[in-house]
Parts: C-alpha cells; structure tokens; sequence
C-alpha cells in the first residue's frame, strides 16, 4: 500500500523493488491529487492505482483500510527511503507469527545519519518520549511510515487523523488496544536528489504536544487525579469548549457523542461520569477521559483549533 502525493521521480523505482521482493502482493498506489503523472508511472510500472481526494496522508489511509481486504497489509512510502528488503521478514511476522502491528524501525539503525533534518529528528525523538512515557511502552520509532498489518487491526482502526498524524495515531491505538505488536530494524536513506518531503518539521510532528501545553496553559481544564489508575481525568465538555468556542458546548458534546455512536466509534465507551466543581462552585457530574481517552476524542473534533492532535 503505498500512499502517493508527486513521488514521479521515486514511485516506478519503489514499485519495480517491491514486486521483486513480494510477487504474490498485490501492490496499491493510492495517489492524493498529485499533478506530477504519478499515477501513470505508476500504472505502467504494474501497479493498480486508485484515488483520494481528499487531501492528506490520515485521508488516504481511511480510505485505503475501508476499500482493501487483505490478510497481510503492508504500507510504504513512494518516496525510496524504505528498503524492500525488509518486507518478506515484515510480512511473514503477520502471517506466521500473528503479529498485529510490525514496525519498521528506522531510529536504531541509519536514520540519524541519512536524515539532514536537524529539527525532524529532534521532533521525532521528543514525540517518542512522550508517547513511551504516557504509555509506560519502549517503542523505537512512533512515526515511521514503514509498517505491516494485521486485518484485525486494519478493520478496528478508527483512522481519525487527516494528514501525517496517523503514524502516532497507529502506534497509540496499537499500544491502547493492546494489539501484538514488534519493531524491525531497517535501514533509512534519504530522499534522492530533486524529492521533495510533503512533511512539516514544525506542523506535523509535534503539533500534538504544541496544542496539548497551550490547552492547559491558556484554559481552565477541569482535572480530577485518579489513584487507581495513576493518571487525570479531564473535564470532556471543557476541552471541547476550547477546542470549538461553541457557544454552547455540552449540546456539541452530547450531538458529537451521537454522532459517533451513530458511526459506529468505540471512542466514548469507556467515558466516566465524575463530579467536577463548576464555575458557581458547585459540583456536577460530568463526561470525563482520561489522557489516552482525551487524546482520540479531541481527534474527532472538527475544529481548526482541533486539527493538531
């Protein structure tokens, strides 16, 4: 599965090395409005091209897991930065070892030394911490585009994310869910010469945290500490009203909560009601998440202010 946006220079040279390595695979270039021809060297090098219009990594792979059914899925970037050589053992961890998530680890091996971005490598390190921390996991790479599928975890994953979040989205939804999941080193080599990364250092990489600080910095989010579970809950309609400036945020909670229920998302089935002190200084029960919780919530949120996580 490789998720396209004017990899002209690189997407025949990927296809051509992956078909030498799986030739039983149906190979899938989903190309998201590229104006480069992509799609045509992609149909000429073999493989079956479909489209995303909507724009975004997060879109491409909603629809990508929506369409596909596989026993093995294994995703890519058209950008040749992920040796093909790693994807027999990759694959074969799915379909013998009944692994749900593999992920190809660039962080352990060449990918400090091929990257020359000073600050993506900086932004990857600091959203590994973060997510080992709050998950008490020892994940190596968080945001690694290099990775193999169960069907299991292709068809429980509620893609939420639109653009290059969804990396971290799969990783916290695998470690959450506690789906099986392993790491393979691979090597890392940079783009070749005229490629250009659709990522944003700034944007789309530590957004999540950038936004996470500036919602308990600037707002009064209502928290109330769990011994049990060692972790806050957080008010849900106060986040909420942050994030969309509703004018009246418990009647967007309750619609988005519906409408999420309508869809069929497990997203509010773990919610609690606590009681929390409100602004007249009395105490009411409220929808409350934890920080796992939270975080998928606020991804649901279409909001521009909501857009980060």
């Amino acid at each position: 599965l490789i998720p396209c946006y004017n990899e002209s220079k690189t997407i025949e040279k990927v296809i051509k090395d992956y078909k030498k390595v799986l030739p039983e695979a149906d190979i899938y270039v989903y190309d998201n409005n590229s104006t480069d021809h992509t799609d045509e060297i992609a149909m000429s090098a073999g493989a079956i091209v479909k489209y995303e219009k909507r724009q975004g990594k997060g879109n491409v792979i909603r629809t990508i897991f929506k369409e596909i059914d596989a026993d093995c899925y294994l995703m890519i970037d058209g950008d040749d930065t992920y040796p093909a050589d790693n994807a027999r053992e990759m694959c074969d961890a799915v379909l013998t070892r009944n692994v749900d998530m593999v992920v190809g680890d660039r962080l352990s091996s060449t990918y400090f030394q091929e990257n020359k971005r000073p600050f993506h490598n900086f932004g990857n390190s600091i959203v590994r911490w973060s997510i080992n921390t709050l998950f008490k996991s020892d994940i190596k790479d968080i945001m690694t585009g290099y990775r193999a599928f169960s069907y299991d975890f292709v068809k429980n994953f509620p893609v939420l994310s639109k653009g290059f979040e969804i990396e971290t989205e799969m990783t916290i939804h695998a470690l959450d869910k506690n789906f099986s999941l392993i790491e393979i080193p691979v090597d890392y080599k940079d783009r070749v010469k005229g490629s250009v990364s659709k990522l944003n250092t700034y944007s789309d990489e530590i957004r999540v945290l950038k936004t996470i600080a500036k919602l308990f910095e600037e707002y009064k989010i209502r928290t109330k500490w769990d011994p049990e579970i060692e972790d806050y809950y957080y008010s849900v309609i106060d986040v909420i009203a942050v994030l969309t400036e509703s004018k009246n945020p418990r009647r967007y909670g309750s619609d988005l909560k519906r409408k999420l229920k309508k869809e069929g998302s497990q997203l509010y089935e773990n919610i609690v009601q606590l009681k929390m002190k409100s602004t007249d200084d009395k105490f009411y029960k409220t929808d409350a998440a934890n920080t796992k919780q939270l975080l998928r919530i606020v991804q649901s949120v279409p909001s521009p202010k909501a857009e980060p996580f």
